[in-house]
């Protein structure tokens, strides 16, 4: 919580590098197992830093950017 007694969210902080998964999943809107299917498939990247699983800041737009140019099925 923040000095007003909201909860402080880190979405919008230009400086982060590294998302929480559960971040990775707020920014795209799914769940967090959702989340950490794409992740155990490779659809979305994520990477280990020490024993801690951490998706790349630029790894959730580029997941939707691979959804937009995959071919749809009719």
């Amino acid at each position: 919580m923040d000095e007003h007694g909201t909860l402080a969210t880190t979405d919008n902080d230009p400086t982060l590098v590294l998302l929480k998964v559960e971040e990775a999943a707020r920014r795209l809107r799914i769940g967090r197992t959702t989340c950490f299917a794409l992740i155990r498939t490779g659809a979305l990247e994520s990477v280990m830093v020490g024993g801690l699983r951490r998706v790349p800041v630029d790894a959730p737009a580029a997941y939707v950017a691979s959804l937009r140019t995959a071919p749809h099925a009719a």
